[in-house]
């Protein structure tokens, strides 16, 4: 069975959201991170960075949340896509986690990246429900799961993007968010 190690309050949320959106069984393996035990050894075997999460899929480690999010897709998910579709998902996931989370998480560039940042996202949702078009995927699973925590965790005004606050609301009320990132509040 695939383990998802991870802390209480990580990343590791984001791919067990995942992990529920396709109803893959799994362990959830859970560190104490203020206990350090992600710099102990055993861990270390599975992600010498000592970071979290980490997967352990049969003989098959890997870790960052993105990069797991991009192989479960690519191994369980429930379509096959081209190229091209592979490619549009891998750019909302890298988008997620070197765009969207630095800009908006980091205080000193959070004023002038929102606007540049959301405007976009505002206008993708304006014209369609998710990222991709009518069908929800893990790019929706990596850039919706860091606008919700932006919107809990930061308490940011979304009133200028109304289409991005309806997208929060709708993905948070997907019963694989409920049992994840939703189980957290």
């Amino acid at each position: 069975m695939l383990k998802l190690y991870g802390g209480a309050m990580s990343r590791a949320s984001i791919v067990q959201w995942y992990l529920e959106e396709l109803e893959i069984p799994y362990e959830f393996v859970k560190l104490d991170l203020q206990a350090g035990e992600q710099r102990k050894p055993e861990y270390l075997t599975i992600n010498p960075v000592g970071k979290v999460p980490a997967i352990v899929d049969g003989d098959f480690t890997l870790w960052e949340s993105g990069a797991i999010l991009l192989y479960l897709q690519e191994k369980y998910g429930k379509v096959t896509l081209s190229l091209e579709e592979n490619a549009k998902i891998a750019q909302w996931v890298l988008f997620s986690n070197a765009t969207l989370a630095t800009g908006i998480f980091t205080e000193a560039s959070r004023e002038k990246e929102t606007p540049r940042l959301l405007t976009p996202l505002n206008e993708v949702f304006e014209r369609q429900p998710y990222l991709l078009g009518d069908e929800f995927t893990v790019a929706d699973v990596a850039v919706g799961s860091i606008l919700a925590y932006i919107s809990v965790m930061l308490k940011l005004d979304f009133s200028p993007y109304p289409a991005v606050l309806n997208y929060i609301k709708k993905i948070s009320e997907r019963p694989a968010f409920q049992k994840s990132i939703g189980a957290r509040g």
